[in-house]
Protein backbone atom coordinates (compact mmCIF):
# COMPACT_ATOMS: atom_id res chain seq x y z
CA UNK A 1 0.00 0.00 0.00
CA UNK A 2 2.90 2.26 0.39
CA UNK A 3 3.50 1.94 -3.35
CA UNK A 4 -0.07 3.10 -3.99
CA UNK A 5 0.32 6.03 -1.61
CA UNK A 6 3.57 7.15 -3.17
CA UNK A 7 2.03 6.77 -6.61
CA UNK A 8 -1.02 8.70 -5.54
CA UNK A 9 0.98 11.40 -3.99
CA UNK A 10 3.17 11.66 -7.13
CA UNK A 11 0.03 11.95 -9.27
CA UNK A 12 -1.33 14.54 -6.87
CA UNK A 13 1.92 16.48 -6.98
CA UNK A 14 1.99 16.43 -10.79
CA UNK A 15 -1.65 17.49 -10.95
CA UNK A 16 -0.94 20.32 -8.54
CA UNK A 17 2.11 21.35 -10.61
CA UNK A 18 -0.01 21.42 -13.78
CA UNK A 19 -2.62 23.55 -12.09
CA UNK A 20 0.04 25.95 -10.80
CA UNK A 21 1.60 26.13 -14.27
CA UNK A 22 -1.78 26.89 -15.86
CA UNK A 23 -2.52 29.61 -13.30
CA UNK A 24 0.95 31.10 -13.82
CA UNK A 25 0.53 30.99 -17.63
CA UNK A 26 -2.88 32.64 -17.39
CA UNK A 27 -1.49 35.39 -15.14
CA UNK A 28 1.44 35.94 -17.50
CA UNK A 29 -0.91 36.15 -20.50
CA UNK A 30 -3.12 38.64 -18.63
CA UNK A 31 -0.11 40.83 -17.81
CA UNK A 32 1.15 40.67 -21.42
CA UNK A 33 -2.30 41.55 -22.78
CA UNK A 34 -2.60 44.50 -20.37
CA UNK A 35 0.82 45.85 -21.44
CA UNK A 36 -0.07 45.37 -25.10
CA UNK A 37 -3.36 47.23 -24.60
CA UNK A 38 -1.61 50.13 -22.82
CA UNK A 39 0.97 50.37 -25.62
CA UNK A 40 -1.84 50.44 -28.18
CA UNK A 41 -3.57 53.21 -26.21
CA UNK A 42 -0.31 55.22 -26.10
CA UNK A 43 0.13 54.75 -29.85
CA UNK A 44 -3.45 55.80 -30.47
CA UNK A 45 -3.03 58.90 -28.31
CA UNK A 46 0.21 59.79 -30.12
CA UNK A 47 -1.45 59.33 -33.51
CA UNK A 48 -4.39 61.48 -32.38
CA UNK A 49 -2.02 64.28 -31.33
CA UNK A 50 -0.23 64.11 -34.68
CA UNK A 51 -3.54 64.19 -36.51
CA UNK A 52 -4.63 67.24 -34.51
CA UNK A 53 -1.40 69.04 -35.47
CA UNK A 54 -1.89 68.15 -39.14
CA UNK A 55 -5.50 69.33 -39.09
CA UNK A 56 -4.43 72.61 -37.46
CA UNK A 57 -1.82 73.14 -40.17
CA UNK A 58 -4.38 72.37 -42.87
CA UNK A 59 -6.75 74.92 -41.36
CA UNK A 60 -3.98 77.54 -41.46
CA UNK A 61 -3.19 76.69 -45.09
CA UNK A 62 -6.88 76.91 -45.96
CA UNK A 63 -7.14 80.31 -44.28
CA UNK A 64 -4.05 81.53 -46.14
CA UNK A 65 -5.46 80.36 -49.46
CA UNK A 66 -8.76 82.06 -48.69
CA UNK A 67 -6.86 85.30 -47.97
CA UNK A 68 -5.01 85.15 -51.29
CA UNK A 69 -7.94 84.02 -53.46
CA UNK A 70 -9.35 87.52 -54.16
CA UNK A 71 -5.88 88.75 -55.07
CA UNK A 72 -5.36 85.83 -57.44
CA UNK A 73 -8.72 86.47 -59.10
CA UNK A 74 -7.83 90.15 -59.54
CA UNK A 75 -4.49 89.21 -61.08
CA UNK A 76 -6.20 86.76 -63.44
CA UNK A 77 -8.63 89.46 -64.56
CA UNK A 78 -5.76 91.89 -65.01
CA UNK A 79 -3.90 89.37 -67.18
CA UNK A 80 -6.97 88.85 -69.34
CA UNK A 81 -7.35 92.60 -69.83
CA UNK A 82 -3.66 93.20 -70.62
CA UNK A 83 -3.01 93.58 -74.35
CA UNK A 84 -0.71 91.15 -76.09
CA UNK A 85 2.99 91.71 -75.69
CA UNK A 86 4.99 92.70 -78.78
CA UNK A 87 6.62 89.26 -78.90
CA UNK A 88 3.27 87.44 -78.96
CA UNK A 89 1.87 89.95 -81.47
CA UNK A 90 4.90 89.34 -83.72
CA UNK A 91 4.37 85.58 -83.39
CA UNK A 92 0.74 86.08 -84.38
CA UNK A 93 1.83 88.20 -87.39
CA UNK A 94 4.18 85.43 -88.50
CA UNK A 95 1.40 82.86 -88.28
CA UNK A 96 -0.84 85.07 -90.44
CA UNK A 97 2.00 85.67 -92.91
CA UNK A 98 2.63 81.92 -93.19
CA UNK A 99 -1.05 81.30 -93.95
CA UNK A 100 -1.08 84.08 -96.54
CA UNK A 101 2.12 82.76 -98.17
CA UNK A 102 0.64 79.29 -98.41
CA UNK A 103 -2.37 80.75 -100.15
CA UNK A 104 -0.13 82.51 -102.69
CA UNK A 105 0.33 86.05 -101.33
CA UNK A 106 3.18 88.12 -102.73
CA UNK A 107 6.06 89.58 -100.74
CA UNK A 108 4.52 93.05 -100.95
CA UNK A 109 1.20 91.73 -99.60
CA UNK A 110 3.02 90.05 -96.70
CA UNK A 111 4.85 93.30 -95.90
CA UNK A 112 1.75 95.47 -95.93
CA UNK A 113 -0.68 93.00 -94.37
CA UNK A 114 1.51 91.63 -91.57
CA UNK A 115 4.01 94.41 -90.90
CA UNK A 116 7.03 92.34 -91.95
CA UNK A 117 10.25 93.76 -93.31
CA UNK A 118 11.26 92.95 -96.89
CA UNK A 119 13.76 90.29 -95.71
CA UNK A 120 11.20 88.66 -93.41
CA UNK A 121 8.55 88.65 -96.12
CA UNK A 122 11.02 87.12 -98.61
CA UNK A 123 11.97 84.41 -96.14
CA UNK A 124 8.35 83.55 -95.32
CA UNK A 125 7.46 83.48 -99.01
CA UNK A 126 10.42 81.20 -99.80
CA UNK A 127 9.80 78.82 -96.90
CA UNK A 128 6.02 78.67 -96.92
CA UNK A 129 4.94 80.03 -100.30
CA UNK A 130 3.37 77.90 -103.00
CA UNK A 131 5.93 75.69 -104.70
CA UNK A 132 7.01 76.96 -108.04
CA UNK A 133 8.42 74.59 -110.58
CA UNK A 134 11.87 76.03 -111.16
CA UNK A 135 14.56 74.11 -112.93
CA UNK A 136 17.30 72.96 -110.62
CA UNK A 137 15.82 74.47 -107.42
CA UNK A 138 14.47 72.06 -104.80
CA UNK A 139 11.08 72.81 -103.33
CA UNK A 140 11.05 73.74 -99.65
CA UNK A 141 7.99 72.78 -97.62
Amino acid sequence: MSVGLSMLSLDTVLLGARAAFLVFSFALAAIAFTRWRRAAERDTAHTSRQLAVILERLDRIDATLARYEPRLLALAEQLEETPQSPASAAQSNYQIAIRLARSGATTAELMSGCGLSRQEADLVARLHGQRRARAGQPAVA
